[in-house]
């Protein structure tokens, strides 16, 4: 199982898609909808051996670091990673990277750090400096020898050039894999019908430009880890149904800051998606399911859902949630028209079907 550790809910960053539209987002009836808790500390404020109890009864546990922003607590993950022996991952925006001593660094085999996209677009989401910032934190940690894998973490906010973004992010070199999220479904206040249906329609043509130079780049004989493509693709070539690509709520869970596990991060404070605690042995844990519209769409067994929280709390309208499954099913879509393609790409020996192997439910989104 996947456990996102979430150290602190403070966050060093003020990004637009974030902190701000969560100033902004009143009376979205959730109350009405679900139990909320707001008793857990603002940090994680568990003993660790009672953590430790309960991963070791795990025995494919891995621990990702998350928050806010988890690097504002290096002493705690300096203090997990010395007491317990587990393949560790780590969601940061990037800001602190240089502050982790190399030691714990080089235990953290998997980082995604918060970028989305070229400088402009960065600094716009995130504040100005971000981007050189962070892209100097990440060829610092090169340079201290770290040969994990690191992925470019990207949110999809206002601007539709999905293609521009990744590729630029795939030039630079620094990364070795890519994914993203689409801002759509998780805030009430900012669904616009039309805008988001102009959106809508240029992010799908930009896809298709995008996965038409993913499968170039395949040509010459190079898979680019694009964690979307991969996803689906990897579905296609084993013909396998998949339930929700994340795996929150029965693959993976979060531990809050109090030790309640929750079925995924975004779901802390929420009782509903209360899964147990620590004291819970982990194969006892609550599942949980999507459910409603999802059910009988003809894409489900390769979606999965998209998410679990934008499906209980359907916070956008009926109208705007049909324009999410839009790039959902456009996305499948493509893949699906790849899909000849890449088998003859396998057969000729120019890549291979294990290039689309990843590990699943560790953070990268395969359903944006």
């Amino acid at each position: 199982m996947h456990y996102h550790i979430i150290l602190t809910e403070t966050c060093n960053s003020k990004c637009r898609y974030c902190y701000q539209k969560s100033f902004q987002e009143f009376d979205n009836e959730l109350d009405k909808k679900f139990r909320f808790n707001f008793n857990s500390p603002e940090k994680f404020d568990i003993d660790i051996d009672r953590l430790k109890s309960f991963i070791e009864k795990d025995n494919e546990a891995v621990i990702i670091f998350y928050g806010g922003e988890p690097l504002l607590e290096i002493d705690k993950i300096k203090e997990i990673i010395d007491r317990i022996r587990v393949p560790y991952r780590m969601q940061t925006n990037g800001k602190l990277l240089d502050k982790l001593p190399t030691k714990y660094l080089k235990q953290i085999g998997k980082i995604l750090v918060s970028i989305d996209g070229d400088k402009t677009r960065t600094d716009y989401n995130k504040g100005e400096g971000t981007y050189d910032k962070v892209i100097n934190n990440i060829k610092h940690i090169r340079s201290k020898a770290y040969k994990g894998e690191i992925i470019a973490r990207m949110t999809v906010s206002d601007f539709p050039d999905i293609y521009e973004q990744v590729v630029h992010l795939v030039n630079t070199g620094l990364f070795n894999s890519v994914h993203w999220q689409l801002d759509a479904g998780f805030f009430k206040f900012d669904f616009d019908k039309k805008r988001f249906e102009t959106f809508v329609y240029e992010y799908n043509k930009s896809l298709s430009k995008l996965i038409d130079f993913w499968l170039n780049n395949m040509k010459r004989g190079k898979v680019l880890k694009i964690y979307p493509f991969i996803g689906i693709m990897d579905s296609l070539l084993k013909c396998e149904k998949t339930q929700l690509r994340c795996g929150a709520g029965y693959k993976g869970y979060a531990i809050t800051t109090n030790g309640d596990i929750v079925a995924c991060p975004i779901m802390n404070n929420i009782e509903d998606f209360k899964a147990g605690t620590l004291d819970t042995n982990p194969n006892n844990l609550k599942k949980f399911r999507v459910s409603g519209t999802c059910l009988k769409c003809d894409v489900f067994d390769k979606c999965g859902g998209r998410c679990l929280y934008a499906n209980k709390a359907k916070l956008w309208p009926i109208e705007g949630q049909n324009l999410i499954c839009k790039t959902v099913k456009h996305l499948i879509a493509e893949m699906k028209r790849a899909k000849p393609k890449i088998e003859k790409l396998i057969k000729e020996g120019k890549i291979k079907e294990s290039d689309f192997e990843y590990e699943k439910y560790f953070g990268p989104e395969i359903i944006p």
